[in-house]
C-alpha cells in the first residue's frame, strides 16, 4: 500500500453507499508501519463546489468522473482496503496536499 493509491471498500462503515473509493493520503513512513488503519480521503460521484474538491476520473481508473473531498479526511482499516483501483499523479497529489492544507485551515506560514 503506498500513498496516492486508490482503493475501493465494499460497504465502508457509516456510509450509505455499498461501494466507495478511498485515496490512501498517509505519510510514507506512517504506511511503513503495522498500524491497524490509514488516513484516506473519499471519492464521491458529484462535486459540489467545495474548493477542496480535487476532480477524478478514468485516467485515475475510476468508471467515471468524480472528485475527492479533502474536507473528510478519514482513518480507514488496512483489512477493507483491497480491492486495488488506481493511482493519482504526482501533480494530482500536489492538488490533493494543497485541497488538504486548505480543508485544516493551514498555511505555509504557520510552519514556521
Amino acid at each position: 500500500m503506498r500513498r496516492g493509491e486508490l482503493y475501493r471498500v465494499h460497504w465502508p462503515d457509516g456510509d450509505a453507499k455499498r461501494d466507495r473509493v478511498y485515496l490512501v493520503v498517509s505519510r510514507e513512513e506512517f504506511l511503513q508501519r503495522v498500524f491497524s488503519s490509514v488516513v484516506c480521503v473519499p471519492v464521491y460521484s458529484r462535486a459540489i463546489g467545495l474548493s477542496t474538491e480535487v476532480p477524478v476520473g478514468p485516467m485515475e481508473g475510476l468508471k467515471h468522473e468524480s472528485v475527492l473531498r479533502c474536507d473528510v479526511l478519514t482513518s480507514v482499516g488496512r483489512h477493507v482496503l483491497t480491492q486495488y483501483v488506481g493511482f493519482i499523479s504526482s501533480e494530482k497529489m500536489r492538488a490533493v496536499n494543497r485541497a488538504m492544507a486548505s480543508a485544516l485551515d493551514i498555511d505555509g506560514r504557520d510552519l514556521r
